[in-house]
């Protein structure tokens, strides 16, 4: 197995921890920042704050480096703007969010935790992104 694939599978894994030590793998925490008139938990605006507080750092100092550790170059994305198809794509992750609690990230690091929630979501998600490639691209 090549050192990139180990690098990819060693971030995934610290994610996965980071998303279980702050509570994030619980749809309920999640739903809880959600309903700002309800019950709300704050706790999912710390943890993105704090994750985009280590992301703009971390990124200016790795795209300093001439090129990746595990990798010939750096893949950022091309397109800088705004269309229709992203907008609809951010939407219906938001409804999907706001209705199940989940994102991807936090759904596959619930199954590590055995959530009866991530049990559902994750098969119906795949079947999402299935439906995508099948009639989108």
């Amino acid at each position: 197995m090549s050192r990139a694939v180990w690098a990819a599978g060693a971030a995934g894994a610290l994610f996965g921890m980071g998303l279980a030590l702050s509570g994030m793998t619980d749809a309920r925490r999640v739903l809880g920042f959600l309903d700002i008139t309800g019950d709300f938990d704050p706790t999912l605006m710390w943890v993105l704050g704090s994750a985009l507080l280590v992301s703009v750092v971390g990124q200016r100092w790795v795209l300093r480096r001439v090129q990746p550790r595990f990798s010939l170059h750096f893949q950022l994305p091309a397109a800088r703007g705004v269309d229709a198809r992203l907008l609809l794509g951010a939407a219906l992750f938001g409804v999907g969010w706001g209705w199940a609690g989940y994102c991807p990230g936090p759904a596959i690091a619930g199954l590590a935790v055995a959530s009866r929630e991530a049990l559902w979501f994750v098969p119906a998600m795949l079947a999402g992104f299935w439906l995508h490639d099948r009639f989108v691209r």
